[in-house]
């Protein structure tokens, strides 16, 4: 699929220019700015857009597309697997999402603290940052990825387990959600930096139903957070890529 050369060149510049940089968070940057390959209409890549967003990390994008092939073989050069993202930092290629989320708190930590220290509030945000990458991206990347097969070989049969799974993951999701204000309490997490994206293109897919009113008000949450507006509004120019059809909200 082709992507508009003047929405790529706009992405790639406003990655360039960060809205503001505190000092002494700059000051911890390794001399060799981070470089990240992705694609801004991607929800793992989102997913670490808003981890980056959320402390201000400098940082270059290298914007995946056809239009740029020397990014490209770069890319598969660095990880074989061609997955995105793919974070470098000082000459090492930090692959996944969650790693790569993990990898800045350590080496690139700002004000914004997305994995606790103590380590049993850690756990309990890994397990949720689990959750939604197991129970709500992986049914809906299977839906949406069936969708592109040939009719004739479509996984009908795997769809509806898909589309089951989501239902469940809704139900349990909306019952832990009762009592907190992010996934996994109070705070802002690497979890929530997944279920933004993840319960986003989820809904699209298939819709969270109403009875889950925990779900849809933590969703809405997500989407006010400017972390995320910021990378659900750069990633607006791409919406006809979206197979099933982008309905027309958020």
């Amino acid at each position: 699929m082709s992507i508009p050369a003047l929405s790529v060149r706009r992405w790639i510049e406003r990655r360039r220019c960060p809205r503001r940089r505190n000092r002494s968070h700059a000051m911890t940057q390794s001399a060799q700015p981070l470089r990240l390959y992705a694609h801004p209409f991607s929800s793992y890549c989102q997913k670490v857009l808003v981890a980056l967003y959320e402390n201000d990390t400098p940082f270059e994008c290298r914007l995946l597309s056809a239009e740029h092939p020397q990014v490209l073989a770069e890319f598969a050069a660095l990880w074989p697997l061609r997955k995105f993202p793919v974070l470098v930092d000082a000459g090492r290629s930090i692959p996944e999402a969650s790693i790569i989320i993990e990898h800045l708190g350590l080496h690139h930590p700002g004000p914004v603290t997305l994995v606790p220290q103590d380590p049993r509030a850690a756990l309990d945000v890994r397990a949720m940052d689990r959750f939604f990458d197991n129970y709500v991206s992986t049914p809906q990347q299977k839906i949406v990825f069936d969708s592109l097969r040939p009719e004739a070989e479509r996984d009908i049969r795997g769809v509806e387990d898909a589309r089951a799974m989501l239902d469940i993951a809704y139900r349990w999701l909306d019952r832990v959600m009762a009592g907190r204000e992010w996934a996994a309490g109070d705070r802002f997490s690497l979890a929530d930096c997944g279920a933004a994206p993840f319960l986003f293109y989820a809904d699209w897919t298939h819709r969270i139903d109403a009875a889950f009113g925990n779900v849809i008000a933590y969703r809405k949450r997500l989407l006010a957070r400017p972390s995320f507006a910021r990378a659900v509004d750069e990633a607006r120019p791409y919406r006809s890529l979206f197979p099933l059809g982008a309905p027309d909200r958020d």
